[in-house]
């Protein structure tokens, strides 16, 4: 069985845990910047018998290190948003086919198939910049919904008022950064009960950063939808957590969020306790599964997670960032 029939194929804790635990050992012994991490560390490898004993890497490390199991060849790189070159995540992707199947299953699992689907995407910074794993995923789910509708809306023109009006009845999902969305909702007023509308976060230095209710409300009253879904995903993931009301995450099968204490990063909090957000994501075989983020947040009794802001250190980005008061 590969990695692929492992991973997409977890039914509860018991398999997530071997499989986490596996891909470990795996990832310590392949991956050499992982590796240094842990021995430097002096973390006993022997001792860890359970996926919240594994060692997280810090996600800095994906800005100033080639994170990739050695010996293979690397098929694509994604680049996080970032002023500078020099300030860009950099993702090695070994196997493209598994970002493709988890960013399809995920979305399969919360959203149905993409093919019922018309999707319109408001990600102008994304473009601009180039590289990013969020329009590799959209692109793929554009040509998924095989529909002439499907596109990227990067001005408001009277072409996208007659889009608009077009597909106001039909089942359109449309996903884009905050300040854009924000941009939209202030210029347009076109009532659309049937869409979705998901906000990926962030106002990437556009625009003033505010709490989530706020920008959700201006949405809603915008659009006329009773809620707005919000997408959580960063370049040095391949998978993603979707919330469909209220900023509640959750998480796909091989996905997990931990929070760590502030002050003794090797401790959890237990759930309603804010902290920092660590991530499991068992899609990334071949660079580092176990990730030190520099999010805040808290986890609830249902698995799921909200996200809370950022460390007062920590750069502007392109996942769900939304500061809070």
């Amino acid at each position: 069985m590969n990695w692929n029939d492992k991973i997409f194929n977890i039914q509860n804790d018991e398999m997530f845990n071997n499989i986490a635990l596996e891909l470990f050992q795996f990832q310590y012994k392949n991956v050499p910047i992982y590796k240094s991490y842990i021995d430097i560390n002096q973390i006993k490898i022997n001792h860890i018998d359970n996926y919240k004993k594994i060692p997280f890497l810090p996600i800095q490390f994906f800005k100033t290190h080639d994170i990739h199991a050695k010996d293979k060849i690397i098929q694509k790189t994604f680049l996080s948003s970032g002023t500078t070159e020099q300030n860009r995540s950099k993702h090695h992707l070994v196997d493209t086919n598994l970002y493709k199947e988890s960013f399809l299953n995920c979305f399969k699992k919360f959203y149905g198939p993409p093919e019922s689907w018309v999707i319109l995407a408001l990600l102008p910074s994304y473009l601009e910049q180039g590289d990013s794993s969020l329009i590799y995923m959209v692109d793929q789910l554009m040509k998924l919904s095989k529909t002439p509708d499907s596109q990227y809306i990067n001005n408001i023109s009277e072409s996208t008022i007659s889009t608009f009006n077009k597909l106001k009845q039909k089942q359109v999902l449309l996903i884009g950064v905050s300040y854009a969305l924000l941009e939209l909702a202030e210029k347009l007023d076109i009532p659309a009960e049937n869409w979705v509308i998901m906000e990926t976060g962030g106002m990437k230095g556009r625009r003033k950063e505010i709490i989530r209710k706020e920008l959700h409300d201006k949405l809603k009253n915008s659009f006329g939808v009773e809620n707005i879904h919000s997408e959580y995903g960063m370049t040095e993931l391949l998978s993603q957590a979707y919330a469909k009301k209220n900023g509640v995450f959750h998480t796909p099968p091989w996905m997990k969020v931990l929070i760590r204490d502030l002050e003794d990063p090797y401790s959890f909090y237990k759930n309603e306790k804010s902290g920092g957000i660590n991530i499991i994501d068992l899609a990334n075989v071949y660079s580092c599964s176990f990730i030190e983020t520099q999010d805040l947040g808290k986890t609830h009794q249902d698995g799921s997670f909200e996200v809370l802001g950022r460390f007062d250190n920590a750069e502007i980005r392109g996942c769900n960032l939304l500061s809070f008061n």
